[in-house]
């Protein structure tokens, strides 16, 4: 079913749920704040692990991106313990 999240608009999503996040065009930019507890693990035909994504691949890719904009990599070392 298709559905449009509008501002302010508060969204669970149950474990296992398949999701496509589309931002339409709009003049106020989407703000988006995911909570995941947990890898991400997606199965194959047999349901079966296939690949999985967890919170150490989360930061690599949150330093790589503040390296690219020149904030730095450290920066994201601050914000856990």
């Amino acid at each position: 079913m298709d559905w449009v999240a509008t501002a302010g608009d508060l969204i669970y999503e149950s474990p296992g749920e398949a999701h496509t996040l589309v931002a339409h065009d709009h003049p106020d930019p989407m703000r988006v704040f995911f909570i995941v507890k947990g890898p991400l693990v997606w199965l194959n035909d047999k349901g079966e692990p296939d690949d999985y994504f967890d919170v150490h691949q989360y930061i690599a890719l949150y330093k790589a991106h503040y390296e690219k904009v020149g904030l730095g990599a450290a920066l994201i070392d601050k914000l856990y313990r």
